[in-house]
C-alpha cells in the first residue's frame, strides 16, 4: 500500500511539473499594456523566467474588455473565461461571487506576512482568496504650497494634516478657508472629490444579509455635500473630470485633490504641469483606496497549475516587483519590496516630497473587507442621490426613496 502510494504521489507530481514547463499555453486577458509589459519585459518578466510557457495575451480597451468577459463564448470555443485574467474590482468582485474563478488560498498562505492586506480583502469572498495584486492604489490628498501658505501660514505636510485629520475638521477647514480667502479659495472643486473617503470611513457594507444598507458615513456625505453646496465652499457647477475640475489645478481657486497614484500622475501632474514644486501631499480625513488591478484565474482553467504560477510570480516575486515598480513607478503590494524601494523615491512636483513613502504608509490603514459586486452600481445610485439632494431638486427624503427604489429595481435588495 505503501509503495502504490508512493507511485501516485510522483505521478501527480509529475504531471504538475509538466503542466507548468512543457510548452503549456496560458490564454491570459487584459486592457492596458502594463499588463502586456509585466509578461514580456525582458529581464525580470513572466515569459523571460519561463520561456517554456506560451501566452497568448489579448487586449482590448476597458468597455470592450468587460463585454467580451461577460460574454468569453465570442472569443473561447469552450465558452470560459480565459486560464488567467487581469480584473478591476467590480469584475473581480462579480466572477468571486458568482463562483467562476480558482481559490488562491495557498498562494495568500505563502505571502501573508509580506503582502498588503486590503488587495487581499477585497479579493475574499466567503473566507476564500480569489485574487492576487501587484500594486496599490491608496488615496491621499494633495494640496497647493503657496495657498496653504498664503492662509495658513505653512505649507509643511505634518501641519496641514492637522487642518484635514478627520472629515468633520475638513468641513470646518473648508468654512475657515472661505473666510480667509473671501471666498476665492475652495477647499475642494467638487463635493464628488469626498465620495471615496467617506466611502473608506464606512463600518458596514451597502449589502448585510440581503439587505441595502446606508452606513452612517455615506448618509453624512450627503449632508455634507449639502452643506457645501448651500454654502458656496465648492466651485458652481464643477463635477469630477469636468474643465472647472482641470482648471482648479491651474488657477490657484482649490486648495487640494483626493486623488491615488494614478491620479497624481495622469490627472495632476499631466494637467497642471505649470504648477510644478508647489504641491504637497498628506494623508486626510480617513483612509481609502480608488482603482487597482487583480490578477484571477478560471474556475475551470485547463492548465490550473500555470495559471497559478503566473499569478503567483506577478503578484508575489519580488525580483519582479522591484524591477516592475522601478520601471514604471507604481508602489506594489509587497512590503519587502516598498521597504528596499520606499526611501529612494522623490518628486519635485510635490517639493521633493517621498510619494512612494505615503502611499506604502497609507495602504496599511485602508480596509478592503466591504467590498462587494454591487458596490459599483449602488454607488452610482447613491451619487445620484446625493447630487439630486445637494442641488435642491429633491428633498433628502426624496433622494433617498429614489436610491432605495433604483437599487430594489435593479438589484433586488
Amino acid at each position: 500500500m505503501k509503495k502504490i502510494k508512493t507511485i501516485a504521489f510522483l505521478a501527480a507530481l509529475a504531471c504538475s511539473v509538466t503542466a507548468v514547463t512543457a510548452q503549456t499555453k496560458l490564454d491570459v486577458w487584459g486592457y492596458n499594456v502594463e499588463f502586456k509589459n509585466a509578461i514580456y519585459e525582458k529581464g525580470y518578466g513572466y515569459k523571460a523566467t519561463h520561456p517554456n510557457v506560451k501566452v497568448d495575451y489579448k487586449m482590448w480597451g476597458i468597455d470592450y474588455y468587460k463585454w467580451y468577459l461577460d460574454k468569453p463564448s465570442l472569443i473561447r470555443k469552450d465558452g470560459t473565461l480565459p486560464d488567467v485574467m487581469f480584473l478591476e474590482e467590480p469584475e473581480l468582485r462579480k466572477y468571486a461571487e458568482a463562483g467562476l474563478l480558482l481559490e488562491l488560498d495557498d498562494l495568500y498562505a505563502k505571502v501573508k506576512d509580506k503582502t498588503e492586506n486590503y488587495p487581499v480583502k477585497v479579493a475574499t469572498h466567503n473566507g476564500h482568496v480569489y485574487a492576487m495584486s501587484y500594486k496599490v492604489y491608496s488615496g491621499a490628498i494633495f494640496y497647493r504650497r503657496s495657498l496653504a501658505k498664503k492662509y495658513w501660514g505653512t505649507d509643511d505636510p505634518a501641519e496641514v494634516q492637522k487642518k484635514f485629520k478627520d472629515l468633520d475638521t475638513f468641513l470646518a477647514t473648508a468654512r475657515e478657508l472661505k473666510e480667509k480667502s473671501d471666498g476665492k479659495c475652495k477647499a475642494v472643486a467638487t463635493t464628488d472629490d469626498l465620495f471615496y473617503a467617506y466611502k473608506g470611513a464606512r463600518k458596514q457594507p451597502w449589502v448585510v444579509d440581503y439587505s441595502l444598507t446606508i452606513d452612517p458615513a455615506m448618509e453624512k456625505y450627503m449632508d455634507v455635500c449639502k452643506i457645501m453646496e448651500d454654502e458656496g465652499l465648492v466651485l458652481s457647477g464643477a463635477n469630477q473630470w469636468s474643465q472647472e475640475w482641470f482648471d482648479g489645478m491651474q488657477k490657484g481657486k482649490v486648495m487640494c485633490y483626493f486623488l491615488p497614484e494614478w491620479g497624481f500622475t495622469y490627472a495632476l501632474k499631466a494637467n497642471a504641469p505649470g504648477t510644478a514644486g508647489d504641491w504637497a501631499m498628506c494623508q486626510g480625513p480617513s483612509a481609502w483606496f480608488w482603482g487597482g488591478t487583480w490578477i484571477a484565474a478560471s474556475k475551470k482553467t485547463k492548465v490550473q497549475a500555470a495559471a497559478k504560477e503566473m499569478i503567483q510570480y506577478l503578484a508575489t516575486d519580488e525580483k519582479f516587483l522591484e524591477g516592475f515598480s522601478k520601471d514604471n513607478s507604481v508602489v506594489v503590494t509587497n512590503i519587502n519590496v516598498q521597504n528596499k524601494l520606499k526611501n529612494n523615491f522623490s518628486d519635485p512636483f510635490i517639493g521633493g516630497q517621498n510619494w512612494y513613502k505615503e502611499f506604502c504608509d497609507y495602504a496599511k490603514k485602508v480596509d478592503g473587507s466591504l467590498s462587494q459586486a454591487s458596490d459599483n452600481q449602488i454607488d452610482d445610485f447613491w451619487k445620484k442621490a446625493v447630487k439630486a439632494y445637494a442641488n435642491g431638486g429633491e428633498t433628502k427624503s426624496q433622494a433617498i426613496g429614489e436610491f432605495k427604489y433604483n437599487v430594489q429595481k435593479t438589484l433586488g435588495f
